[in-house]
């Protein structure tokens, strides 16, 4: 399994903690005995929509309702489906990236998430911190017709540096950055991969330490062996030889800017020491391997979810939420 591959409880920060990781949950075809398992492992568990709907344009015009219909309402999913009880899913990441201006952000004051993590800066030295929004922007809205905030919101933003993405850094002409590790469409193989992250790494760290994001579709890694086998070594490398660097979630990356403590006491920094290093079991005795429908919402549709809970009446969907089959 992948994610067990990557998180074998042998990687470790300095802390003695095993690495850390945010995995943005859409609805559709979920395992969400698997996310139960991740939450209590101590990754991060964060929201990225209920339908995952085609039609970039959706998402840049939505309203406030229909943000906190997919992105609340897929929190409500996790949190009874996954049972995240602790009220630990403060983060979402809009489908596509495509950001939701005024409407997406308006929506997370009002519902009480903390951070978004879809606004794209282009390639620059040094690259950004992540900011909030009480103050504009610290770089300009960036892609096709993009909808960015305008105005003061009070929500975070873990915003997502482009990464250069040029084989020789030193003589190769400039080329577009790419935020998604996978849509760094010119990394073909292993060593090239080694040499990206190697070379993005020392770019944030050489210059203004930065946090340096590396996001991922799963399947990115699961289809292309010599890219986690690259990955990993990469990784190994940088916990033998970074004493001072630390693979976290999302949200630990904001509680260490809100309370930033010394590198001596960042080993006893207690958000960064939650969940250190639990032991591996399996989540329920009986997982329940649900066969559902929502004639409503989704006609003709049968649609299995997993989960330790158990079964909803019908499938979950974005009228209905919790799965009662009331409307």
């Amino acid at each position: 399994d992948l994610y067990a591959e990557i998180f074998n409880k042998q990687r470790r920060n300095p802390n003695g903690c095993d690495i850390k990781a945010t995995f943005h949950v859409s609805h559709k075809y979920t395992n969400y005995t698997a996310v139960q398992s991740m939450h209590r492992l101590g990754h991060e568990i964060a929201s990225h929509s209920i339908t995952h709907r085609e039609g970039e344009s959706f998402w840049s015009d939505a309203t406030v309702d229909d943000w906190a219909q997919e992105m609340a309402g897929a929190r409500l999913i996790i949190e009874k489906f996954a049972n995240i009880t602790d009220n630990s899913i403060v983060g979402l990441r809009a489908p596509y990236l495509r950001v939701g201006g005024n409407h997406q952000f308006t929506m997370m004051e009002e519902q009480g998430f903390l951070y978004d993590s879809s606004i794209t800066a282009p390639l620059q030295n040094p690259p950004l911190w992540p900011y909030t929004l009480y103050f504009k922007m610290p770089h300009k809205c960036h892609g096709n017709l993009q909808n960015c905030p305008t105005r003061s919101l009070a929500v975070w933003e873990i915003v997502m540096n482009e990464l250069d993405r040029r084989e020789d850094p030193t003589v190769d002409e400039d080329l577009p950055g790419c935020a998604m590790v996978d849509s760094c469409s010119n990394i073909l193989s292993g060593d090239q991969f080694y040499n990206f992250l190697t070379h993005n790494f020392y770019r944030h760290f050489d210059q203004n330490r930065a946090p340096l994001g590396l996001f991922f579709h799963a399947a990115w890694l699961k289809n292309n062996p010599e890219y986690l086998d690259a990955f990993l070594f990469w990784v190994d490398e940088i916990i033998e030889n970074h004493p001072e660097t630390y693979f976290v979630t999302q949200t630990q990356v904001i509680q260490w800017i809100q309370n930033p403590v010394s590198l001596e006491a960042a080993k006893n920094f207690a958000p960064w020491q939650e969940k250190c290093s639990p032991e591996l079991r399996s989540e329920c005795s009986t997982p329940h391997s649900c066969k559902l429908g929502n004639d409503k919402e989704l006609p003709g549709e049968a649609l299995r979810m997993h989960t330790c809970i158990r079964c909803p009446n019908q499938y979950p969907w974005l009228n209905d939420p919790l799965g009662e089959g009331i409307f």
